[in-house]
């Protein structure tokens, strides 16, 4: 996925708020799952909810207003209830990495319980 830089992203020295990278992130897995025809749409139709369990990430180098940077997210693991993605990003033209992180999905039901991941799900991604 490929974001542009703008000012409201950044702090006052133009440089992204480091919370503003966990967006990032989310939309590349959101990016990731439509690749693959999953929709988070569907999931809730299906009663299926999935909330971030565990979110590790190293800040490596800033972005700051202007630059273009490209976000990936690729599985690393899915186990029975969890899928555990590996993402980066990096400046578009440098390639210079600015973050890593390792994000896990918990798989829920609608009342917030652990589940497992459906079948069809685990197709899909395989």
């Amino acid at each position: 996925m490929e974001k542009r830089i703008f000012y409201h992203d950044t702090d006052a020295g133009g440089v992204v708020y480091y919370g503003r990278y966990l967006n990032y992130l989310e939309e590349a897995r959101t990016e990731f799952l439509d690749n693959r025809g999953l929709s988070v749409v569907e999931f809730t139709n299906q009663g299926y909810l999935y909330a971030v369990r565990k979110c590790n990430i190293t800040y490596r180098s800033p972005a700051r207003y202007g630059e273009t940077i490209n976000c990936t997210a690729e599985l690393k693991k899915v186990t029975a209830a969890q899928l555990i993605f590996d993402q980066k990003i990096t400046e578009k033209g440098t390639n210079r990495l600015m973050v890593e992180a390792e994000v896990t999905l918990v798989c829920l039901t609608s009342d917030f319980k652990p589940a497992q991941i459906p079948d069809n799900l685990k197709e899909k991604l395989a």
